[in-house]
């Protein structure tokens, strides 16, 4: 399911980035005591009472301002305010109710939607100062006091924040669907490979890059199965993205990629493999994604010998060695060549990345491995794997019980991890794997 979405917004140097990284729990926005520090839209996941939403840093509004920059700011601020389910106003205690504010917090009333304000830099413990009361001012209900330095508050504010946000929504689509992202560089061809999956012209395709904004679903039924393809935005480098709205489109693609079963990273045979497209794959692969992935364009290379498709390959696996366990298929959207073949992989890599390995199954494998190669030692201690067993799915993750964690060199994971994808076949997906320190008696 595709994370609600929550903007911190407000003039500038009141604190935005501080509450922004204190929210998050990581040190991601540039947080400097100058305007204007924060010019793009930085976004991370942040979880509270058991749901997680996408929280959106914006750069400061400054409804007035003819400076270039901060009016830039204040439409990527309009972009997030418009696709936002809730809105966190953050002001600053020591500066009070300024005409700035006053103007923001019009245009949030304006938007309709649910506001959370926020009264930053109130860092003292206990009753709040006598300054506090002039927010209610603002007519945006009862203000939350908030130092973003210190957490005091951030609970509250919270509480406040998910209280606001809408139900979860019930997904739209039967269990037996299987989502696929199509996901790529800008212009590499994802919109075309859709359009010739649905065998018709269902998104909008052209030569510019940038014509998909946003994550369109193209629900598909045929003889493999029920399908949906979500084909996002191009992800750009963050040097190559200027427009404001194309902002919003990377973080579309983003959660398109967290609602998938199955990412089809697109590349251009043209050009080959780049850093982006590394990037694109690494955010599936960290999601835990089961992932293919397509060269799109292959009819464009000219010149093709029987050992073509071999070479490009072999540099293939070099270049994604990262995902060593993701497959390669070259087609051709525009004239068809092995469309048809994607069908059958993503419902082959969806099925191992939902697979259920029994613990009787694994520790059997384990018994076999440990056999053949054992477990390393340090100064006559050996590592002990008393048992390993499936913790979860989507992506498979295995739990090891050792006697000592600090003995399970990476080495040795990587050679069980090896194991388990042979042994069950697990193209396509990632695994997880846990490793658990327990004494002999409660082994």
């Amino acid at each position: 399911m595709a994370k609600p979405v929550v903007a911190i917004v407000g003039r500038p140097n009141v604190g935005k980035s501080t509450l922004f990284n204190k929210l998050v729990g990581k040190r991601l926005s540039i947080v400097e005591d100058t305007p204007g520090v924060t010019r793009d839209r930085i976004y991370a996941e942040c979880e509270w009472q058991n749901r997680s939403v996408m929280l959106v840093d914006t750069g400061g509004i400054e409804p007035y301002s003819d400076d270039v920059i901060l009016s830039q700011m204040r439409r990527q601020a309009e972009v997030a305010i418009q696709t936002a389910s809730v809105i966190i106003l953050v002001t600053d205690l020591k500066a009070g109710v300024t005409a700035n504010d006053v103007e923001v917090s019009q245009m949030l009333l304006k938007s309709g939607k649910p506001v959370v304000l926020c009264v930053n830099k109130v860092d003292s413990v206990g009753e709040v100062p006598p300054e506090f009361y002039e927010f209610y001012n603002l007519g945006l209900g009862d203000p939350i006091a908030v130092s973003s330095v210190h957490g005091h508050g951030t609970g509250d504010l919270l509480d406040a924040v998910f209280s606001l946000l809408p139900q979860e929504d019930t997904d739209p689509y039967d269990e037996d669907v299987i989502r696929v992202a199509v996901i790529g560089k800008p212009n590499v061809g994802k919109s075309s490979l859709i359009n010739r999956l649905a065998g018709e012209e269902r998104v909008i395709v052209s030569d510019i890059a940038g014509t998909t904004r946003d994550a369109v679903d193209t629900p598909i039924e045929n003889e493999y199965g029920k399908f949906v393809f979500i084909d996002t935005a191009g992800i750009r480098r963050k040097s190559k993205v200027l427009e404001n709205i194309e902002r919003y489109s990377v973080l579309r693609a983003y959660m398109a990629v967290d609602r998938a079963d199955v990412c089809v990273i697109v590349i251009d045979a043209t050009e080959g493999f780049t850093e982006q497209d590394s990037k694109v794959a690494g955010y599936a692969h960290e999601q835990g994604k089961g992932c293919i992935v397509a060269v799109n364009k292959w009819d464009a290379i000219e010149e093709k010998t029987d050992k073509t498709m071999k070479e490009f390959t072999d540099q293939l696996k070099t270049d994604f060695s990262f995902m060593s366990y993701v497959p390669f298929l070259f087609i051709s959207a525009l004239t068809g060549q092995r469309v048809h073949k994607l069908y059958e992989m993503i419902c082959s890599v969806a099925e191992k990345n939902a697979l259920r390995v029994t613990t009787g199954a694994l520790n059997d494998l384990l018994a076999y491995a440990t056999a053949r190669v054992q477990p390393p030692s340090d100064k006559g201690k050996r590592l002990k794997i008393y048992y390993m067993t499936q913790a979860s799915t989507k992506p498979p993750t295995f739990v090891a019980f050792v006697n000592r964690k600090e003995l399970f060199h990476f080495s040795y994971q990587r050679y069980l991890e090896n194991q388990i994808r042979d042994t069950f076949d697990l193209t396509g997906t990632p695994i997880r794997f846990l490793v658990r320190e327990r004494d002999r008696n409660d082994a």
